[in-house]
């Protein structure tokens, strides 16, 4: 049995995929369970296997002076003979190889079976569940009615592993094909029944374009530049804050690179969707105005009670600003998490450009420093987008 036993190891080695060591320990697990199903008791015996495929099995057993039960006590002189100093009332482990043939061929395979499909389950597992957060690319197998688009990830257990994109996580203005080529993002992976493991994927999530900027722009990778937010509506538009944490250092031209060469791969990777960078601030009304670019507000006050940001601008610039409906200052008012409100300058209000810090009203407004100083207010009509 020893012969067969081995090469048997062997080939569950190969076809497995499983480390050696891995193999080694669930067979030991296996036929130590199988020995405890076949017989009563044994729960003083320990099996280990070599990374030979040989196998060992001892015995724990109590030195007594007069043996009444083989399974779990030894005489002292026999103690004695295995270890000289042995005594009376201790525990030594005796060499029980031959419980090895004791246990039944066809009951020893079908627990190390199952034992080694658990296994692969899980290190399949532990492998795989590594995979959450970041960017895989995968082939579009078919079209679930109901749970979306199945990918294949090229691994060689497919029949253990299916990747799905449920369809809240298409992009509503990509095209899908079976055959395609595709980046997802990993948001999460579950075991299924059956002993399945599934990869739910994603092209909505707002990490993949995280992760896109992190492969593309070797300065946020290294950490000299770090994106502090993204707001995102997918397949359209999408506004990254970006800082820099090293002196000298442009965080936006960096994103952008020579001739706008980092920037373009991202945007052709996620099919031509529009991508703002903005220059984070701590200043939170800075930080709002900078977040409504291409527009450069004339002035932003916030009010703390309800956590809303009044943002002035031209009014030629006023439908920039809100965007086509609305998209600007609802992508803005999601990056900064205040609630936006944008509007133009009130009848008989002007602006005198100036380059002030930023000023602490009597009232508690804030304002960032901007370009303009207002003469005198006035009521004014506005339009107001709120964070999610």
């Amino acid at each position: 049995m020893r012969s067969e036993f081995q090469a048997a190891i062997a080939q569950l080695i190969a076809e497995k995929g499983l480390p050696r060591e891995v193999v080694m320990e669930t067979v030991a697990t296996a036929l130590l369970a199988a020995y405890r199903k076949s017989f009563s008791g044994g729960e003083n015996v320990r099996i280990e296997v070599d990374k030979n495929g040989e196998v060992h099995v001892w015995a724990s057993k109590r030195v007594v002076a007069q043996v009444k039960d083989l399974n779990e006590e030894i005489s002292l002189a026999e103690a004695q003979r295995l270890i000289p100093n042995a005594a009376l009332g201790q525990f030594i482990d005796v060499d029980s190889s031959f419980i090895f043939s004791r246990i039944p061929t066809q009951t020893a395979k079908q627990v190390i079976l199952q034992r080694i499909r658990e296994a692969e389950h899980e290190y399949l597992y532990d492998q795989i569940k590594n995979w959450v957060g970041e960017i895989r690319l995968g082939t579009l197998t078919r079209k679930d009615p109901v749970r979306g688009w199945l990918i294949d990830f090229d691994l060689d257990k497919v029949d253990k592993v299916e990747g799905v994109m449920p369809p809240s996580e298409e992009v509503p203005t990509e095209r899908y094909r079976t055959g395609q080529r595709l980046r997802v993002l990993v948001y999460d992976v579950r075991r299924v029944q059956g002993r399945m493991l599934q990869i739910l994927v994603s092209r909505t999530h707002r990490d993949i374009v995280r992760r896109l900027f992190e492969s593309e722009v070797p300065e946020i990778y290294e950490g000299t530049v770090e994106i502090k937010g993204i707001a995102r509506e997918p397949g359209s538009r999408s506004k990254v804050a970006v800082v820099a944490r090293q002196d000298g250092l442009d965080p936006i031209g960096s994103c952008v690179g020579i001739r706008g060469s980092r920037i373009n791969n991202i945007v052709h990777e996620l099919n031509e969707e529009k991508i703002d960078i903005i220059q984070w601030s701590p200043d939170p009304a800075t930080f709002v105005a900078n977040s409504l670019s291409p527009v450069k507000p004339l002035k932003v006050e916030l009010r703390d009670q309800d956590h809303t940001a009044l943002v002035t601008v031209l009014e030629k610039q006023l439908s920039l600003a809100i965007g086509k409906d609305g998209q600007n200052a609802r992508l803005a008012a999601k990056l900064t998490s205040w609630r936006v409100d944008v509007t133009k300058p009130a009848e008989g209000e002007s602006y005198d450009e100036h380059a002030d810090d930023t000023v602490q009203t009597s009232n508690g407004v804030r304002r960032i420093p901007s370009r303009y100083e207002t003469r005198r207010g006035s009521r004014r009509q506005s339009s107001n987008y709120e964070r999610d």
